[in-house]
């Protein structure tokens, strides 16, 4: 089994240099590209916890921790696994995913694989628990404190709140509702709270996750008839964080659920914290008895930031990256008022200029800068938002923009809502998800299937063509 792993990982997997890279290497290139392809909230959620178990001639093995985790990465994301892995390993040919314990997993050998699954059926595989771990909520970053927060006047109110809400011992405001643009920091202070709380109070039981898990979760329990259990762990929390509550739009079953969790959780003087893009009042698709109830409590927006906070930010990454970083003055001025789109982005930008400087030996400079990052750079250069492109598509096919958002399905509604998802992607530097969730709260397979479509239309309907690129003028212009 050594040497044929040793002998495919010679002949197939290698980095951009053309260098030999071990199994282990192979499998955190593909989780980068998956990370990358569909953002850190579904990462961490789904594949951070799945580890390589071996390479077997065509076959890759994978394991993760539960039968819900493994049924939904199969159905999920399997095929695009698979693709990563190919495009890692040509041989490859099918790709599998046991269930496995963590505590039962035997130690990476040296090059970074496992032994074979004996081929029995481990209790995982017929366990039905919510948990995973232990905790059946997604983990928390340590990065992400209050400590850490950069605040300025586009935050400070929901810093505030935030603060107030993990210092105070009896629930003030519930729910907490928290929202704002993508990267403007929603999810880092909701893990600000979760570890506040934990550490003043451990006995206070804090779980934080996506509202796509919640609703995951539920589907599993019905799925199971474990609908009892699912009400009972939720509903015993102290403190319940659901992120991206936008995510449930149009999905009624689910709002369902997630209004009498809400409800048994206030009416037990339980705190609930809630973020989203945008206003409860401006949730469409969310039933208005939930707007309603999330309007209750204290509503904190998030505004984009300012030149002032986005310098204060790359001052603190740049201190948090040590002396022996220097990072001049002029170089962060010129990020804070180049990249103005989100904070995940400017401290992306800083991270690669810094890693850039200190691999290739070359002081950091604004000429250095602009050479590294000039594709990033472009990108802001347009300044153009899905919220231009939805806008502009809408005027152009003469409907309404809440048209274009909702569920309807007519043709005349359907089609340029998929020619608005597609310049959303040649357009924008946004991952499928994040496209997704600006179009009513859609998943990214809706996405790439309007993509498709629109690309294959292309090629024969010329009308359909030239409004493309009229569009595109418009956009960019």
């Amino acid at each position: 089994m050594q040497a044929l792993i040793e002998d495919l990982v010679g002949s197939n997997c290698v980095g951009n240099e053309g260098t030999d890279i071990p199994v282990k290497q192979c499998w955190e290139q593909v989780q980068a590209r998956f990370r990358e392809e569909f953002g850190d909230a579904t990462y961490n959620s789904w594949l951070r916890k799945v580890e390589l178990v071996t390479v077997d001639g065509q076959r890759v093995m994978l394991a993760a921790p539960t039968r819900f985790m493994r049924d939904w990465v199969v159905s999920n994301y399997g095929d695009r696994l698979k693709d990563l892995w190919r495009s890692q390993v040509p041989a490859i040919r099918s790709l599998e995913i046991h269930v496995q314990p963590q505590a039962e997993r035997p130690a990476l050998s040296a090059d970074g694989a496992r032994p074979s699954f004996d081929g029995h059926v481990r209790p995982a595989d017929t366990a039905r628990a919510l948990d995973i771990d232990g905790d059946f909520g997604a983990p928390l970053d340590h990065r992400f404190t209050f400590d850490s927060f950069v605040m300025g006047r586009s935050n400070e109110f929901a810093h505030a709140a935030a603060r107030q809400v993990a210092e105070s011992a009896a629930v003030k405001f519930n729910p907490l509702f928290l929202y704002g643009g993508v990267g403007l920091g929603k999810t880092h202070l909701m893990h600000a709270i979760a570890w506040h709380i934990r550490e003043r109070d451990p006995s206070r039981r804090v779980v934080y996750m996506s509202a796509e898990m919640f609703m995951y979760r539920f589907i599993r329990a019905l799925r199971y008839k474990d609908t009892m259990e699912f009400k009972q762990q939720f509903r015993s929390v102290d403190v319940l964080m659901i992120d991206d509550v936008q995510f449930i739009a149009h999905k009624n079953s689910t709002q369902e659920e997630f209004f009498h969790t809400f409800n048994a959780l206030v009416d037990h003087h339980r705190q609930v914290i809630i973020s989203a893009d945008r206003s409860p009042s401006n949730l469409e698709g969310i039933e208005e008895r939930i707007r309603t109830r999330l309007g209750w409590g204290l509503v904190a927006d998030i505004h984009p930031t300012d030149f002032e906070l986005r310098l204060g930010i790359l001052q603190a990454k740049a201190e948090a990256a040590g002396s022996s970083v220097i990072v001049p003055l002029e170089v962060m001025e010129f990020l804070a008022r180049r990249i103005t789109s989100n904070v995940r982005e400017l401290e992306g930008a800083l991270n690669r200029v810094i890693a850039y400087g200190t691999l290739v030996g070359r002081p950091i400079s604004i000429e250095m800068t602009q050479e590294v990052l000039q594709d990033l750079l472009r990108a802001n250069d347009r300044k153009v938002s899905i919220e231009d492109i939805q806008r502009t598509v809408s005027d152009y096919f003469n409907i309404r923009l809440s048209d274009l958002l909702s569920a309807r399905r007519a043709r005349a509604v359907a089609r340029p809502r998929q020619v608005a998802m597609y310049l959303s992607k040649q357009l924008t530097t946004r991952s499928l998800p994040e496209i997704g969730r600006k179009f009513g709260g859609r998943d990214h397979t809706t996405v790439m299937h309007a993509v498709k479509r629109i690309e294959e239309l292309r090629e024969n309907d010329a009308t359909l063509a030239e409004d493309i690129q009229h569009l595109k003028r418009s956009i960019e212009s």
